[in-house]
């Protein structure tokens, strides 16, 4: 071997050093780039030096870890950012319902102190008007957020199917690069871990190498979401037991939408949106309309009770929302459902399922969706169900068929349809059969503030007070669990930089080191061209 090829082996060697450092430092900023290494070997004994490989400075197991905890902390980032919302409208001193509620009871205890005051009358009105207009436009901002999470829902998943597909097309092109040029270029490979990484803020996906390199990820129950070059989309589809809100739906391998259930949709943008929609959006709008049902029913009770300035009876105070039924999307019968509320003190702040299990015998399976308790129950003589706060009526029981299934939703949107039914100020029964000016009933229906009548176990104020409270909590744990992820995140951020990130000061040093390689093996051809030419003078 002579000094050329020697010296020429090296400035090759160096020449790719120099390359690859350069490369390193142009990149430096871009994401999901990750720091390439010259790998030399000796070419043989005395025969110079070769480049084994340029190697990706990439660990798999980091970048999984990084990518777990960036899918948890999204999922939180996502939980907080609409429970905060939720937070300050339900906690706000002056335009919450704390207020406006002892602002009512304190108009009632005007009214007991001068029953035929037109003014203490119209004080009445004005807050009971007051109140149930902030109930509604509660219930009209849960309504807007129930609407905003369809369609964020649909956003993630459009964007999750876009980056999948992304993924299945970089598995393609690395296995085509590997057969041509026997191995992956690190550009494709820093791409699709890239495309992992971004698909993990969405979605917690789980990822396998094959032994071929390539990537498959899943979903879910192990539902796959790339598998090799082909992805599975996913769909924003409505709900099969309430049309009303978007849920994610999955094509399979033979092309059917499957409905996936939203507790196994975990972590990511997506998995936040759908957890806080059923932890707290739903149970909000639930207590929420409890609230409103109780109060309601109770003045319009004991309201029926009173004699107005006319000497008639008192009429209802308060028009309120109804409950929703929702049949299932499967369900075969063709019985119809309707539902009404029955007994207030009975009212949870769950929904429910309702489930055929014999057509025959009127029996149904009654579920909680907020626990999963089941009672079994019986169509009475008049064809209803009666459980938690509602009664729920068939008009042909004939018509049922096994199980066959409906969603009882008792007080979600009951809030929404609240309303001060008394306008004139002469209708307001604040007086008892005794005679119509006196305070009986006034003071009957001001006494209703210091009663438990929200479930039996709460007045008013405290059960508002409650849901305050619940919510409060629940954005705290989530604020406090966000920064302890975060830290994590930033941990393992910091680990998978140490490993794959670049750092100018040591690569400008390699620049220098590359350079005097590349120089001193130039002065070995220098030389070798020397000892050439004094070889061939002498012959």
């Amino acid at each position: 071997m002579s000094l050329f090829s020697i010296g020429l082996s090296g400035l090759n060697a160096a020449q790719n050093a120099l390359y690859t450092t350069s490369n390193n430092i142009s990149n430096v900023y871009t994401p999901g780039y990750n720091r390439e290494l010259v790998l030399l070997g000796e070419r043989g004994v005395g025969n110079g030096v070769r480049v084994n490989d340029i190697q990706r400075q990439f660990d798999q197991y980091v970048a999984e870890q990084l990518n777990q905890s960036t899918s948890n902390a999204s999922a939180l980032q996502a939980y907080q950012t609409q429970v905060s919302q939720i937070d300050n409208l339900l906690a706000d001193q002056e335009a919450g319902l704390a207020p406006l509620i002892q602002k009512f009871f304190s108009s009632l205890e005007d009214l007991a102190g001068a029953p035929s005051d037109p003014a203490s009358r119209q004080g009445v009105i004005g807050s009971a008007d007051t109140l149930s207009a902030q109930f509604r436009s509660f219930q009209q901002y849960l309504d807007d957020m129930q609407s905003g999470i369809n369609g964020q829902i649909s956003d993630e998943i459009t964007q999750i199917n876009n980056t999948a597909e992304q993924i299945a097309n970089l598995n393609r092109e690395i296995a085509l690069a590997k057969a041509k040029q026997g191995e992956a270029p690190n550009a494709l490979l820093n791409q699709r871990d890239q495309l992992v990484a971004e698909l993990s803020e969405r979605i917690d996906v789980k990822l396998s190498v094959q032994e071929s390199g390539t990537y498959n990820l899943s979903i879910g129950n192990g539902q796959p979401l790339v598998a090799g070059t082909r992805s599975f989309d996913l769909e924003a589809v409505e709900s099969k037991t309430d049309p009303s809100r978007l849920v994610v739906g999955y094509h399979d391998s033979a092309g059917n939408l499957v409905e996936l259930k939203s507790k196994n949709i975990q972590g990511g943008t997506l998995g936040g949106l759908l957890n806080f929609r059923e932890e707290t959006l739903d149970k909000t709008q639930n207590e929420l309309g409890r609230l409103a049902v109780s109060l309601a029913g109770a003045f319009n009770e004991q309201h029926r009770a009173g004699v107005d300035l006319n000497g008639d009876a008192g009429g209802d105070m308060f028009a309120i929302g109804t409950p929703r039924l929702y049949s299932h999307a499967d369900n075969t019968g063709t019985a119809t459902l309707s539902v009404a509320f029955g007994d207030a003190g009975d009212l949870t702040t769950s929904d429910y399922t309702v489930t055929v299990v014999d057509p025959a015998t009127g029996e149904f399976a009654i579920t909680r969706k907020d626990n999963g308790e089941t009672v079994n129950a019986t169509l009475d003589a008049n064809n209803q169900l009666s459980f938690g706060g509602v009664v729920v009526t068939i008009d042909d029981p004939t018509q049922l068929v096994a199980n066959d299934r409906f969603e009882v939703q008792p007080t979600r949107y009951a809030a929404g349809g609240m309303e001060m039914l008394i306008r004139d100020t002469a209708e307001i029964a604040a007086g008892s059969a005794a005679g119509s000016g006196n305070n009986e009933n006034a003071l009957a229906l001001q006494e209703l503030q210091n009663q438990s009548l929200v479930s039996g176990n709460a007045t008013f104020s405290q059960a508002y007070a409650s849901l305050v409270g619940d919510v409060g909590n629940r954005t705290n744990i989530v604020k406090v669990n966000l920064a302890a992820q975060q830290g994590l995140q930033e941990q393992l951020s910091a680990v998978q930089q140490s490993v794959s990130g670049v750092d100018l000061n040591e690569e400008a040093t390699n620049l220098i080191r590359f350079q005097q390689y590349f120089q001193a093996n130039a002065k070995v051809i220098e030389v070798g061209s020397t000892v050439l030419d004094s070889i061939l003078g002498l012959r």
